[in-house]
């Protein structure tokens, strides 16, 4: 039996040790102080940073490094490409505004027979340009007939001066032909073949040697290289009155062996290199070879070639340009037909950014051993930092669960224990002023219990002394005495009937009739009503309503007693006149808002929180119960809104009211109980 029992237990797998794990250290972490797990943490989370950073940094370099040589360059091309545009639209101006002059188009059929006149005048406008512009040189401006032979050619050789161009026939040149045929105007990068350029005595400029280059293609992309030129050409129109095409105006600028825009570009925009290509040939750049020389003549690699001038796409990647390692991005020229004859490109020196990645290594190593000491040294003041708003929160709400309602604590920062700070004075204020509204609520029923018993005690007998005073008063003859005494009697018992009155409306205040209710007419239909009274005489009543108001569940018999109180006690405020402006809004809560804005007199601060409270008024004896805002107050939370004021003394008031769009079905008919929650 015992070999059994021993069999058996061997049979059984052994209990695998439990490990510590992070999950088990991290749930400890809660029974330690908050200051002592916030420095524990502080410090891990600093391991793990010199840990991690080893890791990346080689991902994080290569990544920052692609992303800085491709922005660079990217922001590069789009400078030179505005460069170059501006370039263009200049050239496409001069042209229109010479198409368009009409000394031009009305002496060119006869300069075209060779009028001395005729031909003078276009050439005064054509030097005008010329001067006017401050032309550079290797710019060419032509005029030629129907047929495409030139009338009248200037080739600019130095600001303001110009030398005349040979006679010939342009219309073979395709953007020339193509504007002659269909009278509208064009501009773009065009290819000038020898013979014209030969005509314009630009031949030798033109003329470039082409220079054996490493990963060039074995032949020139254009066979017209080292010969033609690539140019910024604009055509433009001659037309007559009747729209026909008369001729046009050839506007060009050589760009072989001329370096003004690539180097203009390069000063202004800060680019390294700029470099302009006939085909793939280097005629513009300041890029330079060994010999420190331009290297004009050279060619671009094939596998660039292929890409640009094949494909018709653009470039980006490193590149060894000449004698040196660019980051390069190269884009297409195309002529006005769209097919790609030359190619604009621009790069930034692979050297300065190895030397901000060596930089970054140096930094890099230095924040890591940094990092771990950092951490130490502001873990402790950041944990208390952190640590004693959580205590000072915590006392706090034992206080407000004690029962004081005047607690507060300093709100520090903005982050979320801002928040939380900022929330807690709220929930407080909240707490504080529930409590006072459910104060003044009870306060409202039991004086408007009393009022309905008092109210009813004495109407009767006030009554009596109305009825048989009055009748005294009848009976005196016109010129007795006392029928003053009797008339103050009718006059005071006439108050006190207003006085009980208004105690009757206050203690009646127990039923909402609610029914859809369109406020902006309302408030249109009280405002009529009210401004003949004496009283608004003076007073500018405007109505602000937002006519996409909704409609809301209310009892417009009370709201309208709500509306004429508020504007009669404006009215009274505002005293020899002033503006009273009526406001309705929505807002994003399902409620609306109602403003009433006067320039009166303004309510003492100390009477601020007063104002709703029963029999309290501020006019003379005689003047006024101080029931009017108490029922308005009444009737407002009886609709589950709100009322408040702002006021400052001698500027005026506004009174707010919000009301919810949505009555609730409880409220429609509510007890006097209910209405003062």
């Amino acid at each position: 039996m015992w070999l059994d029992l021993l069999h058996l237990a061997a049979t059984i797998p052994p209990k695998p040790l439990r490990r510590p794990t992070m999950r088990r250290y991290l749930g400890r972490l809660p029974s330690f102080r908050l200051q002592t797990t916030m420095v524990i943490l502080f410090s891990f989370i600093a391991l793990l940073t010199v840990g991690a950073t080893a890791v990346v940094t080689s991902k994080l370099i290569g990544d920052y490094l692609a992303e800085a040589q491709g922005s660079r360059v990217s922001r590069d091309m789009q400078l030179a490409e505005a460069f170059y545009d501006l370039k263009l639209d200049k050239i496409g101006a001069m042209a229109r505004r010479l198409a368009s002059s009409r000394p031009i188009v009305t002496v060119l059929p006869q300069a075209t027979q060779g009028e001395d006149e005729a031909i003078r005048i276009v050439e005064e406008c054509v030097t005008k340009e010329v001067t006017s512009q401050s032309l550079t040189s290797n710019y060419f401006i032509v005029l030629v007939d129907g047929a495409g032979n030139s009338v009248l050619g200037r080739i600019s050789r130095s600001p303001g001066g110009a030398s005349p161009t040979s006679p010939g026939n342009w219309s073979r040149l395709p953007i020339v032909a193509a504007v002659l045929n269909d009278g509208q105007p064009l501009a773009a990068t065009e290819v000038i073949p020898a013979d014209l350029l030969a005509l314009l005595s630009l031949a030798e400029q033109g003329r470039i040697t082409l220079v054996d280059t490493p990963k060039a293609a074995p032949e020139p992309f254009d066979p017209r290289e080292g010969t033609a030129g690539l140019t910024l050409t604009a055509v433009a129109p001659i037309l007559d009155d009747r729209g026909a095409v008369l001729g046009a105006v050839v506007v060009g600028h050589l760009f072989n062996n001329d370096f003004t825009i690539v180097d203009r570009i390069k000063e202004v925009a800060g680019v390294d290199t700029v470099t302009i290509f006939f085909g793939d040939l280097r005629v513009s750049t300041n890029v330079l070879d060994e010999k420190g020389q331009r290297a004009v003549g050279t060619r671009v690699s094939q596998q660039v070639r292929d890409v640009l001038l094949v494909e018709g796409v653009g470039f980006t990647g490193p590149a060894y340009v000449v004698n040196e390692n660019f980051i390069t991005r190269y884009e297409p020229l195309r002529d006005h037909q769209a097919h790609t004859v030359g190619i604009l490109y621009v790069g930034a020196r692979q050297a300065s950014f190895l030397k901000l990645v060596q930089a970054f290594y140096a930094r890099i190593s230095v924040i890591a051993l940094g990092c771990i000491l950092l951490a130490v040294m502001i873990a402790v003041p950041i944990s208390r930092s952190i640590s004693r708003p959580v205590a000072e929160l915590a006392e706090a709400n034992e206080k407000v669960a004690l029962g004081d309602r005047a607690v507060t604590v300093p709100v520090r920062g903005t982050g979320e224990l801002a928040i939380l700070e900022r929330s807690f004075n709220t929930m407080v204020e909240k707490l504080r002023t529930t409590e006072q509204q459910l104060i003044q609520s009870e306060k409202l029923a039991s004086v408007g219990q009393l009022a309905a018993g008092v109210a009813h005690e004495i109407n009767n007998p006030l009554g009596t002394i109305l009825l048989f005073s009055d009748i005294m008063r009848k009976e005196l003859p016109p010129d007795d005495s006392r029928r003053d005494d009797v008339q103050m009697i009718v006059d005071e018992t006439t108050r006190c009937k207003t006085i009980v009155s208004d105690l009757l409306n206050f203690a009646r205040q127990n039923e909402v009739l609610a029914q859809e209710t369109d406020v902006n007419a309302l408030l249109d239909e009280t405002v009529e009503e009210i401004k003949i009274q004496p009283i608004f005489e003076e007073v500018e009543i405007t109505l602000r309503l937002n006519p996409t108001l909704s409609h809301i569940q209310a009892d417009p018999a009370q709201l309208k007693e709500v509306f004429i109180n508020i504007m009669t006690n404006a009215a009274e405020a505002m005293g020899q006149g002033g503006s009273l402006t009526i406001i309705t809004e929505a807002t994003e809560d399902e409620m609306i808002k109602i403003a009433f804005q006067d320039t009166g007199c303004g309510i003492p601060e100390e009477n601020l929180s007063k104002i709703f409270t029963p029999f309290f008024t501020t006019k003379p004896i005689g003047k006024g119960t101080g029931l009017g805002l108490a029922i308005v107050y009444g009737i407002i939370k009886m609709h589950r809104g709100q009322i408040y004021v702002e006021s400052e003394v001698g500027v005026g008031s506004t009174f707010t009211i919000t009301l919810p769009i949505k009555l609730a079905l409880a409220t429609a008919q509510t007890t006097a109980a209910v209405r003062t929650e």
